[in-house]
């Protein structure tokens, strides 16, 4: 049975889906697909911790499903600008489990991983999968990955 990790991009997963079509992410659903392909053997959702009580039920919703829920802080800057990114944390993740698993899948539209895609793919000679909005997801993470898989509404709550 092919082993898969899944990394999740819990804000551009959230914002993509909200922008696009006004609705959440199913990440039952994508679990139960998955499971099909090959045993999960790791799971992260990467996500800002703000602490009101509806991220905290989504985030425990998360865990039940099977996800490692990691967490930053959010930071308010003094010009009221917000951080809160996880591309680093993301990319030592998949790269300290490629080469344990057949399969790695990212959710995210964000352009910044296609050069890690290629990367692992190449290196560990292991299937890469994006799981993105079509119209938010960058041309080069779509071109990176050995297969691109469109959230639609199939995947929405």
């Amino acid at each position: 049975m092919k082993k898969l990790a899944i990394f999740v991009d819990v804000q551009n997963i959230y914002y993509t889906c909200k922008e696009a079509y006004g609705r959440q992410f199913n990440y039952r659903k994508l679990w139960q697909h998955l499971g099909y392909e090959g045993e999960i053997v790791t799971a992260n959702a990467y996500a800002i911790h703000r602490g009101d009580d509806g991220q905290l039920k989504f985030q425990d919703a998360l865990k039940h499903i099977g996800f490692d829920v990691k967490l930053k802080p959010f930071i308010q800057r003094s010009d009221g600008s917000a951080k809160g990114d996880w591309d680093v944390g993301i990319t030592i993740d998949i790269m300290e489990s490629a080469s344990q698993v057949d399969s790695i899948i990212l959710l995210s539209g964000d352009g910044d991983f296609a050069i890690l895609l290629e990367h692992i793919a190449n290196k560990h000679n292991i299937e890469t999968q994006v799981y993105g909005v079509p119209k938010l997801t960058a041309k080069s993470l779509i071109d990176a990955a050995q297969q691109f898989n469109q959230i639609d509404a199939s995947l929405l709550l």
